[in-house]
């Protein structure tokens, strides 16, 4: 229960900002044409912002099942190499079954916290972890699609920009405690602002663009900045 209790506490800030994330959701899925328990189940059953909000767009324009299928395979597919590269940080306890289960809940948040805890992961913390996330982000599309009408379209706009500052909160400690993570993460923004902003890559959806900036700068991260076996024994 202490492992659990401290994934719940962990969690916290994250369950903050997907409230005001899926808030927004809730308000976009509701007016492009769903109605509020069906924006409110999305919710329940993926916890996956950009796809989300994809998913959306493409059930508005009427689209077919292979291009809402293609569309989240490509927004999606980061969580994948999020899910082995955390595989190798869980206990042995963290058996199968479990993973498939809690896999649910590996987003870019919750993943960087777990892979910022010092040592291993256990099932129960990432429980814990995933707890108060989940429910900001359910209640948070409730929220929006009953009563997003209520508030002023700026308000609503900068609800979307929290989880930004959120996700800054959980990396910044990491880039203080260690010059090498602070280097691979520079790494990785001017990647991403190359890819956003160099003609060339235009065509480059924001799925695939997130995952060659983590492949690249990780593997940079690994020639140049390897972690020796010493100063790994300590981290667990």
């Amino acid at each position: 229960m202490e492992q659990f209790t401290q994934g719940i506490k962990d969690g916290g800030a994250i369950g903050i900002g997907y409230f005001s994330v899926s808030f927004t959701f809730g308000l976009t899925a509701v007016s492009s044409g769903l109605s509020w328990w069906e924006a409110l189940l999305v919710s329940m059953m993926n916890m996956t912002s950009a796809g989300q909000f994809a998913g959306i767009t493409v059930m508005a324009a009427m689209g077919s099942y292979i291009e809402m299928a293609v569309s989240q395979f490509v927004i999606n597919l980061r969580y994948a190499l999020m899910s082995i590269s955390l595989s190798q940080k869980v206990d042995r306890r963290f058996g199968t079954g479990r993973k498939l289960i809690l896999g649910f809940a590996n987003t870019d948040e919750i993943f960087a916290v777990a892979m910022s805890r010092e040592g291993e992961v256990s099932s129960r913390y990432f429980a814990g972890l995933a707890v108060l996330p989940y429910l900001g982000w359910t209640f948070g599309t409730l929220a929006g699609a009953v009563c997003g009408n209520i508030l002023p379209e700026s308000v609503s706009a900068a609800l979307g920009l929290a989880i930004y500052g959120m996700f800054i909160a959980i990396v910044i400690p990491a880039v203080k405690k260690d010059g090498r993570i602070m280097k691979i993460t520079a790494l990785a923004v001017a990647l991403s602002f190359c890819l956003r902003y160099i003609p060339l890559f235009h065509k480059i959806s924001e799925g695939f663009a997130i995952i060659i900036c983590a492949v690249l700068a990780s593997a940079a991260g690994a020639v140049f900045f390897p972690i020796e076996e010493t100063e790994q024994e300590e981290m667990e």
